[in-house]
């Protein structure tokens, strides 16, 4: 029993040491403003695998940001590659320089965010649609701003404490065009 004891200390001791902080990101020459990003149409593209890395799910989603002082409401529209629909509206506000709350009606309770530089670190839980039947999970999610506009997402999924899956998303505004194609064009 002591050797087990001392496995699973060692276990949750170690993943400890491998947590990021939106503060690593500070020094960041691109800084991510929530409400500035969103702001307007923005497209993503997206998949969810799950916990052994199978490809579940492709879909995209249209979102349409808008700004009213310290609120943010995203009006999302998800197209999966089956056809099905969903939609869903996120209403996040600005509580700090940094900080943000935000709840969706999927969304139990809060959804709490940080950024530093170009990193935003999203949490919160959410009753899932799975099949027919709904299923609460959390969602570790993180967002960083690459260069033409370009935000990357990559949500963990877990359930009691353990990974059942991850999100992959890459968001962009639709008429941007990458800095590489225009320089291509002159």
């Amino acid at each position: 029993m002591k050797h087990v004891l001392c496995v699973v200390f060692a276990a949750l001791f170690m993943s400890g040491c491998g947590t990021m902080h939106p503060r690593d990101f500070a020094d960041s020459n691109r800084p991510l403003d929530l409400f500035d990003y969103f702001e307007g149409h923005t497209r993503a593209w997206g998949l969810f695998e799950d916990r052994f890395g199978k490809l579940r799910r492709q879909f995209h989603v249209d979102i349409i940001g808008t700004v009213d002082g310290e609120t943010l409401v995203l009006e999302e529209s998800f197209l999966y590659a089956d056809g099905e629909r969903q939609h869903r509206t996120w209403t996040i506000r600005r509580t700090g320089e940094s900080t943000y709350s935000g709840q969706a009606d999927d969304v139990v309770g809060e959804a709490h965010g940080e950024t530093g530089g170009n990193a935003l670190h999203w949490t919160y839980s959410m009753d899932l649609k799975v099949g027919d039947r709904r299923l609460r999970v959390a969602f570790d999610d993180w967002m960083f701003l690459q260069s033409d506009g370009v935000l990357l997402n990559r949500a963990r999924i877990s359930k009691f404490g353990l990974e059942v899956g991850s999100v992959t998303l890459a968001f962009r505004k639709p008429w941007q065009e990458p800095q590489d194609a225009a320089a291509a064009s002159r």
